[in-house]
């Protein structure tokens, strides 16, 4: 999904971020957020359903016959619909969004955000297949910052990638992402860096 180039500048981006405020910002990519198996079953299912009953009434073919159809028009829209190009389109888009979003918590918590010691981790997840960005802080930061702030790092983040562009979009985003922070989470003292400087690239689960 990323070249070395991109990887590196993305966590070039964080660390110069993270210089400027005690808060720490981790970045996720994944290819999908689930890998939808059921929907191209159920839509599989539904064709082959309805393909016996203009069979029935406008013809006097054999039951075996019929079946044979049915099998077959089973296993073609099977076939189609597990392409990866077509999936992903029969999800309902709240579905996608919901799943993406579910998978950003889930790695917010798999990576220890939740326990940088003034709870200021930022999560930066994107999920290609779903369309979906999104921004999550820790109690730490929602504390002072509501989550709208955020609004403006995904929409620029969602930008570059639909432009072909997803290094750049985690570079603004990252960036827009320090401003807040540096804002209201300035370096202290002792500014340790408590997570690594990094960005995660996931590939589809078969749920």
């Amino acid at each position: 999904m990323l070249s070395d180039t991109d990887r590196n500048r993305v966590v070039e981006a964080i660390r110069e971020a993270e210089a400027r405020t005690s808060g720490e910002i981790y970045c996720v990519v994944t290819h999908a957020s689930s890998g939808y198996r059921v929907f191209p079953l159920a839509y599989a299912a539904s064709v082959a359903l309805l393909v016996p009953l203009p069979l029935l009434h406008f013809t006097a073919w054999p039951a075996m016959t019929i079946y044979l159809l049915q099998l077959l028009a089973f296993l073609g829209v099977l076939y189609l619909s597990t392409r990866e190009s077509i999936r992903y389109r029969l999800v309902p888009r709240r579905t996608r969004y919901e799943r993406a979003h579910q998978e950003a918590l889930r790695q917010f918590a798999a990576h220890g955000l939740q326990h940088t010691k003034l709870r200021t981790g930022v999560l930066i997840f994107v999920s290609f297949a779903e369309r979906y960005a999104e921004v999550i802080a820790d109690v730490g930061i929602n504390q002072k910052v509501s989550p709208e702030v955020w609004d403006e790092c995904v929409k620029s983040l969602i930008a570059e990638i639909a432009a072909g562009r997803p290094a750049d979009g985690f570079v603004v985003a990252i960036g827009k992402c320090s401003d807040v922070l540096a804002e209201h989470f300035p370096p202290g003292s002792i500014n340790r860096d408590e997570l690594p400087n990094a960005i995660v690239e996931l590939w589809p689960v078969k749920r």
